[in-house]
């Protein structure tokens, strides 16, 4: 009889236990539902392991979107997979003796701008230093090396001394498809809409020098290589040497002769107008850091420069045009994961920039009470009409590095004006952007082109518009101005996004939403990447 009791208690026993077991992943699921917002502090969640198990709806969304950079290469096509593409822009540099054929086109036009592409570098090699395990296990990290060195070596033939950049390389431009709405420039009206393989244009160039400065420009191709130095460490040493040799005088260059390229070039304010260049000055150095260990490079962006050109306190909007969220998060590196010789103020300097990240990211979680309100109804972040996707995609993937920075180091939160917010609230917040784009919007349309069962085809591309075998000269408008789709998809194309009402127009012609970037697919490799699947980030780049 005494048996037949314990046996009968361990079952109560057992009953509770999974009643309690029950009730507390119901409480998970709602804490998880509904995230962050409590007035207590937080228990430190688990440091990831190894990458885990791919999420194939990321997994597939990052090989898409890592085909654009094949979409848009110019040069001399090797392994070319884009059946639509073809050599392109082979005499660029010519007239200054030198080969800038590669590199890649800005967007849905044939220009080659060395400041939106260095950037784009800068992003894509930092999504693989961050996330390069994570690609590596979706089987994708050879396709975003492959679109990084094509950059990199057009950033060291555009610098061919010490004090001399190519900063731009470009031919005829339709002005339906400008960054502002206006053009100023009289060349410009000799529109042209025609596949790059088939151009004959006179293809001018354009250099800063000590007499024509373009800090802005030369700073950020110095964040690029040295970023991309570290990449290629280990597979490439002479290869990563040279571009940290590059970046190491292109930022002298930047930082001795001071000025804005769009001043330098004033035709460039009508494409990519720079509001300043300190806060590229700030990233490169601190880019430098990271591949050097040069204490010089970490004075220079915290004990010298920091109050003066940081901004400390002052939340803004990463972009090509500013690099300070970029910084604040990157820096905020070695405050969680510290380093050797750090003087006491540097380290405020570090505190500084990473309370400054701490304040992005409390403007980014929905319920914060500093969230900003500056998102559709949908819930994307947006900020403006013209590439309204730039900015959603730029602060998910800041927000997914500052949440790996906290799950690998154990911080339990971030606190929000007395709300603390965990890893987990931030992560779900770079999902929800993520989301949004490959589909779960009011529109239920993907905006990643090639991705899901619906997305945009009449995405403002010139050679995506036009068939491969068409002989348009430099007037193919019938193609721009076509209520056909396109007949050749630009896969991975990000494209500019929806309005603020979450509408979105898929028309040729409108350019605002339906033109694509290669600077955004940078920031949207790294926010997939580091969704694909869960793993911790390594303490040091090098």
């Amino acid at each position: 009889m005494g048996s037949k009791y314990t046996r009968g208690c361990c079952g109560w026993l057992i009953v509770a236990l999974i009643a309690a077991l029950v009730a507390t992943a119901a409480m998970f699921a709602i804490m998880k539902r509904k995230p962050g917002g409590r007035g207590r502090h937080m228990k430190p969640l688990p440091v990831p392991g190894p990458p885990g198990a791919i999420d194939s709806k990321y997994g597939d969304a990052l090989g898409v979107a890592l085909q654009f950079f094949q979409v848009q290469k110019s040069g001399k096509l090797e392994n070319n997979q884009i059946p639509w593409r073809g050599d392109s822009a082979l005499a660029d540099g010519k007239e200054a003796g030198l080969d800038l054929s590669k590199g890649m086109y800005d967007a849905g036009d044939h220009m080659k701008f060395t400041f939106p592409m260095a950037f784009t570098a800068t992003v894509l090699a930092w999504s693989v230093l961050e996330y390069g395990d994570q690609m590596s296990a979706a089987k994708q990290l050879d396709p975003a090396l492959d679109a990084l060195k094509w950059i990199t070596d057009f950033l060291i033939a555009a610098h061919p001394s010490d004090n001399v950049l190519y900063i731009q390389s470009c031919g005829p431009i339709s002005g339906v498809g400008m960054k502002l709405e206006h053009v100023g420039d009289p060349d410009l009206d000799h529109n042209c809409w025609e596949r790059p393989e088939t151009m004959t244009e006179k293809r001018p160039l354009a250099q800063i020098n000590k007499k024509s400065p373009g800090s802005d420009v030369a700073a950020e191709a110095a964040a690029a290589m040295a970023a991309a130095s570290m990449v290629f460490k280990s597979s490439d040493t002479s290869y990563s040497d040279v571009l940290l040799q590059h970046a190491q005088k292109l930022f002298t260059f930047a930082d001795t002769y001071k000025g804005l390229s769009s001043e330098s070039y004033p035709k460039l304010q009508d494409f990519y107008n720079s509001t300043g260049y300190v806060d590229e000055l700030l990233w490169a150095a601190s880019w430098l850091y990271h591949a050097t260990g040069d204490q010089t490079y970490l004075s220079y962006v915290t004990v010298q420069n920091g109050k003066t050109y940081a901004d400390w306190g002052r939340p803004t909007w990463f972009s090509w045009d500013d690099k300070n969220p970029g910084t604040q998060v990157l820096l905020s590196r070695l405050n969680f994961f510290g380093s050797k010789q750090i003087s006491n103020a540097e380290n405020e300097g570090l505190k500084s920039y990473r309370d400054t990240a701490e304040a992005v990211i409390c403007g980014l979680i929905p319920d914060s009470p500093q969230a900003t309100a500056s998102r559709t109804g949908g819930g994307l972040i947006w900020i403006s009409g013209w590439n309204s996707l730039q900015h959603a995609t730029n602060a998910a993937f800041l927000a997914l590095v500052y949440s790996d920075y906290m799950l690998s180091t154990r911080t339990a939160e971030v606190q929000c004006s007395g709300k603390y917010y965990s890893p987990t609230d931030i992560r779900n917040f770079a999902a929800s952007q993520a989301n949004y784009i490959l589909g779960d919007n009011p529109m239920k349309l993907s905006y990643l082109v090639g991705y899901g069962s619906s997305y945009p085809q009449q995405v403002h591309h010139r050679g995506a518009s036009i068939p491969a075998d068409a002989k348009t000269g430099c007037k193919g408008f019938e193609y721009l101005h076509s209520p056909n789709p396109n007949p050749n998809v630009a896969m991975g194309a990000l494209v500019g996004g929806p309005f603020q009402n979450d509408t979105f127009v898929d028309s040729r012609d409108n350019a605002v939403q339906t033109e694509s970037s290669t600077y955004n697919s940078g920031t949207l490799v790294g926010l997939l990447s580091g969704l694909v699947t869960t793993s911790s980030v390594a303490q040091s780049f090098t």
